[in-house]
């Protein structure tokens, strides 16, 4: 029986959720599978992936055939790297420790990169806060000058006509 470690779908409409199975390669997308070994979120920035990755391991050593998308995520989350140490092991190129020095030292090198661009993407939203503050400022400050010269015109305009009433209303005693 030949099986697939693949997706099935679930979610409701466009906001997609699936479930990472093993099946027969017969059967449907979303029909009969013979274990559930993680789910995968797209929906989430970055991805989500809940993954067991030994019931991983075990299917892959035994003759599962991924597909594509599954392929990418198992080498994501470093299923695929310990079965080609596994296979080492077994070929004798080296021992279980030395191989699992090298899964841990990958697998901390990829979260050091995963720890950098979570760093970047927190130090580019705070530029772009600040800028966005500053732009802000800039605005008010317009709108205040505006404002500020607004009320000034106004008040100079209304002393203007305060002191064309004044000598009118001194004219008007003294002709009475």
């Amino acid at each position: 029986m030949a099986t697939k470690i693949r997706l099935q779908r679930g979610g409701r409409k466009d906001y997609a959720f699936y479930r990472i199975v093993v099946a027969d390669a017969r059967a449907p997308r979303d029909g009969r599978f013979t274990e559930k070994i993680g789910t995968y979120n797209p929906n989430t920035n970055p991805a989500t992936v809940d993954l067991n990755f030994d019931r991983a391991l075990y299917w892959l050593e035994v003759g599962a055939q991924p597909t594509d998308t599954v392929r990418n995520i198992l080498s994501r989350e470093g299923v695929l790297l310990m079965k080609h140490l596994k296979g080492g092991v077994k070929k004798g190129a080296f021992d279980e420790a030395t191989a699992q020095k090298k899964f841990d030292a990958w697998k901390a090198d990829k979260q050091k990169g995963l720890e950098k661009i979570a760093a970047e993407e927190a130090k580019a939203k705070k530029d772009a806060e600040k800028k966005a503050l500053e732009a802000e400022k800039q605005v008010n400050e317009a709108i205040a000058k505006k404002v500020a010269e607004k009320k000034a015109a106004a008040v100079a305009e209304a002393e203007a006509q305060a002191q064309a009433e004044a000598p009118a209303a001194e004219e008007a005693p003294a002709e009475a």
